[in-house]
């Protein structure tokens, strides 16, 4: 592949720079947004996809005291509310509705009301709300624009919320508690920085904080309220991957790091010892990825992610011997929910490749396990989803790279189109299981394939950091050899097929330099809210996520020479084949003007491009019929240019 010369390059993008201020809608023009806002899909098309998109599961959800009603989060009407059955498998009964996007927070623990979050638009900026379950009405207990609320967690009494919000400073968060019934909020601890409540112990008496200094990593502080006094616990000046919970015995910590190369669950007590103590298997060569251990502080459930499948486990939090669970034969995922406050009863979610999740309380005593809400699958034959298949391809420099991929009936004797699915994160993972996206390509007869490139999480310290920085430059080269190995590989008869890319957010970056640099690789690109230029993205993302992703991709200012070399944009005049760019006009994570001005340069250039705008949306869309445009037109692209 021949490329314009570095310093030629780096003139182009800073000469097409967009020179846009500010986030979200107000950036652009009520006159831009009309102009790129989506076009009608065609209505056998919308047909489709509101029947494979009507395919959900309900959160898992959570028990009332009484253990007599579940409270849970469903998109069955196209937006997140919150719903309650009484009882298993009755009948739901929505309690929230409207056009913002609601999600259950907590259960009062005297079972008199709900926490709720809600969201506008996908601004990303939640207020937090009061659900009265005698009366139904919702009061808002805070809310303010252009900042975001965190709910932490609500004492015993049902009297006192703890919750986090950056309303002094929008890239710092302050951490406040509230007394319900006067309304009156007292700030805890003012930080500088990106701080949060990590745990709690005894109503707040005992505060466990964290600090993200970075896109993995983070510090883990104590605070004490009287005195206000912080006390280092672990990853202070380390620059390490720390996930820390308060364990059994006052003193002792639960810690979930990567010390060698895969991440293990330890125990800290550092009054006695400043060693981790592994209490998961080291001989296990796959992440523990997740943990948590209930408010009683009996037991601990962690789940290990082995090679894109999820194994859930459990132990005594105070002996650390292992708890027997239930088996889930043919299971993808197997994972934990929300535990009763007491302890006995713990939701648990599983989802295989031809079902969507499906949630069962255990009861820890009885070993009882019943399934509360059932899924809905109105016109779809769930046995005709494809099942993923764990593959490998190989990259120019001999490294074998995983892949879940999903073929059409006979397209493994026949040639058929590919569509390439890069996940976001970038420290993200394409996993196996049930998949709506997925099976709407397979429908249409593509072949869904979904690589981890290196940087993915789930296959170590080694890998994930492979891409940290200017080492990107050293393995963005996985996105082209993606596609030449599929050319080569999954030709038939003499016949090689075309080959199409598409990704949401770090997915839509390698969209974009799938089609700029490596132009050619692929025969069509669809990127969707994916960055175009890092420079102009890191100096315009949302002020509370600036120091996380520069972390990630390196400083503007420091390293801007190598980030603009591995931006888009600067290979705009390298593009040949068909580009579509979709975003979300409030998406404060990657700007709508990065949508904006790659389209533009390629507009000006007379290069074929087509930009979409959602002007309800923000990182991604959330609304069903939003979803059903986006995909829509995503397919319809794909099938004009790659049959």
């Amino acid at each position: 592949m021949k490329f314009m010369s570095f310093a030629v390059t780096a003139l182009l993008s800073v000469n097409v720079m967009a020179q846009y201020k500010g986030l979200g809608a107000e950036s652009v023009s009520a006159e831009t947004l009309k102009r790129y806002a989506p076009p009608a899909l065609n209505p056998v098309m919308t047909n489709k996809l509101k029947k494979m998109f009507d395919v959900t599961a309900p959160g898992m959800g959570m028990l009332s005291p009484d253990k007599k009603t579940l409270f849970f989060t469903w998109r069955v009407t196209g937006i997140s509310h919150v719903w309650k059955i009484d009882g298993p498998q009755k009948f739901p009964v929505q309690l929230t509705s409207g056009s913002d996007a609601v999600t259950l927070a907590d259960i009062a623990p005297n079972g008199k009301f709900l926490i709720i979050s809600k969201d506008t638009n996908g601004e990303e900026n939640p207020g937090i709300y009061k659900l009265d379950l005698a009366t139904g009405q919702i009061t808002e207990l805070y809310r303010k624009a252009k900042v975001q609320s965190r709910y932490d967690f609500i004492t015993d009494d049902s009297k006192t919320i703890y919750f986090t919000a950056n309303d002094t400073k929008p890239d710092s968060y302050n951490i406040y508690k509230m007394d319900l019934a006067s309304g009156e909020k007292t700030l805890i601890y003012e930080g500088s920085g990106y701080w949060g409540i990590a745990d709690q112990r005894d109503n707040g008496k005992d505060l466990l904080f964290y600090k993200a200094t970075g896109s993995k990593t983070s510090e883990f502080y104590t605070y004490d309220q009287a005195a206000k006094k912080l006390d280092p616990v672990i990853g202070v000046e380390e620059k390490g991957e720390f996930d820390v919970a308060f364990a059994a015995k006052k003193g002792e910590y639960l810690v979930l790091t990567p010390k060698e190369e895969f991440k293990r669950l330890y125990l800290y007590a550092p009054a006695k010892s400043k060693d981790l103590k592994p209490l998961t298997d080291g001989k296990i060569k796959y992440d523990v990825s997740g943990y948590t251990i209930n408010e009683k502080r009996t037991r601990i459930t962690y789940n290990v992610n082995r090679e894109g499948y999820t194994e859930l486990y459990a132990m005594d939090a105070k002996t650390f011997k292992p708890i027997t669970l239930p088996k889930f034969k043919g299971a993808d995922h197997v994972f934990a929910g929300k535990t009763t406050r007491d302890g006995s009863i713990t939701m648990l979610g599983v989802i295989s490749a031809q079902s969507p999740r499906i949630s069962y309380t255990y009861n820890w005593n009885t070993k009882q396990m019943v399934q509360w809400v059932l899924p809905s699958a109105p016109e779809v034959d769930l046995k005709s989803f494809a099942v993923a298949e764990l593959m490998n391809y190989e990259t120019r420099d001999g490294v074998k790279i995983p892949m879940f991929v999903r073929f059409p009936k006979g397209c493994k004797e026949k040639t058929c189109p590919v569509v390439v699915h890069f996940h976001g994160g970038p420290e993200g993972q394409s996993d196996a299981g049930f998949s709506p996206l997925a099976q709407a390509f397979v429908d249409e007869g593509f072949i869904f394939a979904e690589p981890n490139v290196r940087g993915s999480d789930g296959y170590g310290k080694t890998w994930i950091d492979m891409d940290n920085g200017p080492k990107r430059e050293n393995v963005i080269t996985d996105i082209e050899d993606a596609s030449v190995w599929m050319k080569k590989n999954w030709a038939r008869n003499g016949v090689t097929p075309k080959v199409g890319v598409m990704g949401w957010s770090y997915g839509g970056y390698s969209t974009l330099l799938a089609m700029t640099r490596f132009a050619g690789s692929y025969n069509a690109g669809v990127g969707m809210v994916g960055m175009s230029d890092l420079v102009s993205f890191l100096n315009n993302t949302a002020p509370y996520r600036r120091i996380l992703r520069i972390t990630e991709y390196g400083d503007p200012e420091k390293d801007k020479e190598a980030l603009v070399k591995l931006s888009p944009i600067t290979y705009v005049n390298q593009v040949r084949d068909p580009l579509m760019i979709i975003q979300g006009a409030n998406d404060p994570r990657v700007p709508v003007g990065e949508a904006i001005q790659i389209h533009e340069t390629l507009q000006k250039k007379k290069i074929e491009s087509q930009l979409i705008v959602f002007s309800d949306e923000g990182h991604g869309s959330s609304k069903k019929e939003n979803q059903v445009l986006e995909i829509g037109h995503t397919i319809e692209f794909f099938k004009k240019n790659l049959n």
